[in-house]
């Protein structure tokens, strides 16, 4: 039962997440990725359909995934849209000098 109400908790978590605007969400997803995954390396993060199906119906199993994968993409366009607000900023401050 410890294990289920882990998963639904996460779940649970996830689609809170998802409605965060962008700087919150990025930063409580780092936070779900560090209290939801047991693995030490971040590279290494594998989150496997068959670890949760007895403990998710199959609605929320897809939800899970959707989000999961859904999140994935927006770290990585986020992680984007911030390197090239840096850039920007690095331009700006060399003008000024």
């Amino acid at each position: 039962m410890e294990r289920r109400n882990w998963t639904l908790k996460s779940l649970e978590d996830l689609i809170y997440i998802d409605s965060l605007d962008e700087e919150q969400r990025a930063n409580s997803l780092v936070s779900w990725v560090e209290q939801y995954t047991s693995t030490n390396s971040k590279e290494e993060i594998k989150i496997e359909q068959s670890e949760f199906e007895p403990y998710l119906n199959q609605k929320q199993l897809s939800t899970f995934l959707e989000l999961f994968y859904k999140n994935i993409n927006f770290l990585k366009n986020y992680k984007l849209h911030i390197k090239h607000q840096i850039e920007a900023s690095k331009k700006i401050k060399s003008f000024l000098k």
